[in-house]
């Protein structure tokens, strides 16, 4: 493993207990993840992509194999604040402030009054949220709810930023909004990020590297590096440079379907 690594998967298998009996949602997978990558996990309903993000996070036991994040075990890493979550829903609770919500995690951290609202100041302005930090979470529009939930993530300054199809229930115009503010938020922080898609277009547009997922039991049956310039306007998915790589990866999925 190199200094640059993040995370590393070898052998990782995960079996669930079920009434029907064990249900394996992971198999044999093995990934790198180097510092500063963009990586999504791409593949259909119930591959696994959500899992291996959850076991990334300590959400989730793995039944064999290994992982580790920044060098040590996912629960160390969790203790460490190594990481931010970022759920498909934006979790915000109605009864606090944007600015609230995003202060959360830092109170139960511990961090005083002064730093609190340095952070959020700081974080709100990241997401292009000034301003709406005395909002309630029902005055925000779906797409800004999102971006206060990627705020309150980014609020105690982890170097990793795990994202579950953040979003997935957003329609495609504010979607294509977000992954370009996304786009530049990494580009600005410099973070490890981990993202879950169904969407091929959006996992090309925002990736350094795109893994390709198979049905369960979960396999990786691709790892694609992207040639495509850290700095990507909304245009470059009408290249043959972006296209060449979507095909790729719709061959990986039907790949997997094969397997079956």
């Amino acid at each position: 493993m190199s200094e640059t690594t993040v995370v590393e998967a070898k052998n990782l298998d995960l079996t669930f207990p079920t009434n029907d009996g064990p249900v394996q949602a992971l198999k044999d997978v093995n990934l790198s993840i180097e510092k500063g990558e963009f990586v999504s996990f791409i593949g259909p309903s119930g591959c696994g992509k959500t899992t291996f993000l959850r076991v990334m996070a300590a959400l989730e036991t793995p039944t064999g194999g290994t992982i580790t994040v920044n060098g040590v075990s996912p629960e160390e890493a969790r203790k460490s604040r190594a990481y931010g979550y970022v759920f498909q829903a934006a979790g915000l609770y109605p009864w606090r402030t944007i600015a609230g919500n995003i202060k959360l995690p830092l109170e139960i951290m511990g961090f005083s009054r002064s730093e609190r609202d340095r952070r959020v100041k700081d974080v709100l302005q990241l997401v292009d949220l000034e301003g709406f930090g005395g909002k309630y979470p029902w005055q925000l529009s779906g797409g800004m709810q999102q971006r206060a939930s990627i705020a309150r993530a980014l609020g105690f300054d982890a170097d990793i930023l795990l994202m579950d199809e953040p979003f997935g229930a957003l329609d495609e115009i504010v979607r294509d909004h977000l992954n370009e503010q996304l786009l530049a938020l990494w580009d600005r922080t410099g973070k490890t990020i981990g993202f879950v898609t169904h969407s091929i277009p959006e996992a090309v547009y925002l990736s350094t590297k795109i893994v390709v997922m198979s049905p369960r039991p979960g396999r990786i049956t691709d790892v694609i590096d992207s040639p495509l310039p850290r700095k990507r306007p909304l245009e470059i998915r009408d290249t043959p440079e972006f296209i060449e790589i979507a095909h790729r990866v719709r061959e990986g999925l039907r790949a997997g379907h094969g397997d079956d």
